[in-house]
Formats: C-alpha cells, structure tokens, sequence
C-alpha cells in the first residue's frame, strides 16, 4: 500500500513532536509536511526545535530537514499532503477557524485540540469505545459543502485513565461517578526544567479540565440522530477534581462508581480483560492488542512501571474494591500524551483509514 502523506500543524508543541514520534515508521502514514506558527516557518524543523526537542527518541531523520511551513497557508500546505494532524496552539476560535478552513479543502483534519469537541456534527471518538460516531461526518461534509473533506477529534487526555474502564461496564449501568484525576506535567505541554515550580509540588488546579472531565465521557456515550451527536441521558453522572502532580508522563485516576445493576468483582475484572473494540478486530498497527488490563498487585499500577503498557496504548487498571458508600472503587493509569492525545489521534486515523473516510487524494 502507497503510503498518505501526512501534514503536522502545530509540529513544534509537545503534541506535535509526540506525532512525529510515532509516526516515524508507520506502515500506512509518512509526515512529508510540519507547520508552525509564522515565528517558525522558514526554518529546518531541527532547528526549529533545537533544546526544546523533548521526546525520548531522536528527531527522525526524514523530518529533522523538512522546512517549516506557515500553518496559516492553508491552500499550499493542504495541496500536498493527503490529511493532517492538528496541534496547533490557539485561540479556541483561531482553531475551529484554521480546522474548518483544511477541511474545506478537502482534507481531512484528525484533532488533538478541544475547539471542535462540541461541534453537534464532529465526532469525538476513542476508537475503541464510540466508533459508530464517525457516521456523523456525512452530516459535517454537507454542511462544509465537501466530498472528502472533515474534521474528527479525540477527547480529553485525562478521561482516558477511567472512561474505558466505565465504558467497558456499560451493561451494568453505571450511575453515579465520582472521579479524581492526578495529572502529568507533559499534559501542559511541558517538563520539568520549563516547569521548576511543579518539581515536588502539587497544584489543585487545572484550568477547564473539570467540567470536560464531567461531560466528554456523556458525549462518548452519546448516539448519532439527526446528523449530530445526541447525548444519553442515561449515561453517568459525573463529579471531578483534576490536580496537577509533579509527574512528566501518565495521568493516574481515582474512581469511585455507583450501577444500576451491581455488578461482582469478578465480573468487572472480566469485562475489562477481554474488552475489544474495532482497533483490536482490524489489528490496526498503533491498536493494543488488550486495551484494559487489571493488576492484582495492591501498589499497581504505578506511573514509572506501567505507563508504557502497550507502547502507551494501553490502560492500566488496579485495587478494585467495594466502598462504604459507593458499590466499588478502583485506580486506573493512562500514558496521557500516547492514548491521550498523539497515539490515540493516530488510531483513529487508522480506523478512519480502514472504513474508507480518509484516501489518497487524486
């Protein structure tokens, strides 16, 4: 297979450099494009990022000498590359803008930003969970007026650690969620040496990540009518705090879960092993071979030992117990710049790949 040529916006930010990461050896996808803000352009991208590369792995060769583009010259950046990635470091406005503007060009745009997560006709899908939601770009191609072009995004990095785990449940009806999230600096795009104050600190505040952490997870839930997603209003309720912890990769959540049908440890366990989704049956190459894994270990999972569970793919769940107050309680681990923003990003490209949303373009 002729590999699509792929285009970065927003190539120089942490999420940007996550995706060149991955993508450096992928089998469907080669990034010939990486775009940036006008400061940038013009420059070699390895010198672009020159000290504030920050993933472990060196530049990739095929990339550290591509020249920067204006991600702002939509029309020249979009006629070569066959679908982008959108990282881009905006106003909420300036991103719905921008994404619209490259679908309107018939090229589809796969989002790691929030700006469109409520758009009633973009679907915002883990692609294990919700892939039924894509349906809902045909609604969008009409109203951008285009045949191939859309946008699709990917939820927030921090519901990651708990939502499949909820998800994987569905049938037992969870009711009332209460959930705290204890979240990486990476997550802010940073490290350590751009963020001194975090080094043996924590901050209890995160701003915005609350109520998205409240209300994506019932979008996931949702159902396609009427050419947009519909919430269900028998999905969860949801209560969060969401806090900063001094911690570069892997967003750790507590959660304590009340069902309509309670259900037995054993049976919980069991439904989160063998939970699969359409990744897993297409064997998509970033797609986990087991998406939610339980550790009986009572001091598991940890940040430093399990956050690269399936090439950070994966995620971790451990000490589920019955509560005093509430039917069950347990802790989940997700790596929250892999599965939360550039690795899951890249699945649902693939699996928009494979159902025929995104082609090479004539």
């Amino acid at each position: 297979m002729e590999k699509l040529r792929v285009g970065i916006l927003g190539a120089t930010g942490m999420v940007g450099q996550r995706f060149i990461d991955l993508l450096r050896d992928h089998p469907w996808f080669q990034v010939v494009t990486v775009a940036a803000s006008p400061r940038s352009a013009g420059k070699k991208y390895s010198e672009a990022v020159e000290g504030r590369w920050k993933m472990e792995n060196p530049i990739p060769d095929s990339v550290a000498d591509l020249v920067i583009k204006n991600v702002n010259e939509v029309e020249e950046i979009a006629s070569g590359v066959d679908f982008v990635f959108s990282a881009v470091d905006m106003s909420k406005d300036e991103i719905k803008a921008i994404e619209e503007a490259y679908a309107k060009t018939e090229t589809p745009v796969v989002s790691n930003n929030s700006a469109h997560r409520w758009t009633p006709d973009v679907p915002m899908v883990v692609p294990e969970l919700n892939p039924e939601h894509f349906a809902v770009i045909e609604s969008q191609r009409k109203r951008l007026g285009t045949k191939k072009g859309f946008i699709a995004v990917k939820p927030n990095c921090s519901i990651q650690s708990y939502a499949p785990a909820l998800f994987a449940l569905k049938e037992f009806q969870p009711k009332e969620v209460v959930v705290s999230t204890y979240q990486a600096i990476s997550g802010a795009g940073k490290n350590f040496k751009d963020w001194p104050e975090m080094v043996e600190n924590i901050i209890p505040f995160i701003g915005g990540e609350e109520e998205k952490s409240e209300k994506e997870p019932l979008r996931i839930w949702g159902k396609v009518e009427d050419g947009e997603i519909k919430l269900d209003e028998n999905g969860p309720k949801i209560t969060s705090q969401c806090i900063r912890v001094p911690v570069l990769y892997g967003h750790t959540a507590t959660v304590f879960v009340n069902f309509g049908i309670k259900p037995t440890k054993e049976q919980i366990i069991e439904k989160w092993q063998s939970f699969k989704g359409e990744p897993q049956e297409l064997d998509l190459p970033s797609a986990p071979k087991q998406f939610i894994r339980y550790m009986e270990e009572e001091n598991r999972p940890q940040v430093q030992l399990d956050v690269n569970y399936e090439n950070g793919m994966g995620v971790s769940m451990g000490r589920l117990r019955e509560d005093t107050i509430f039917d069950y309680k347990f802790v989940g681990l997700s790596h929250n710049t892999i599965r939360g923003a550039a690795g899951g990003a890249v699945l649902s490209a693939e699996l928009l790949t494979a159902k025929g949303y995104i082609t090479k373009k004539d």
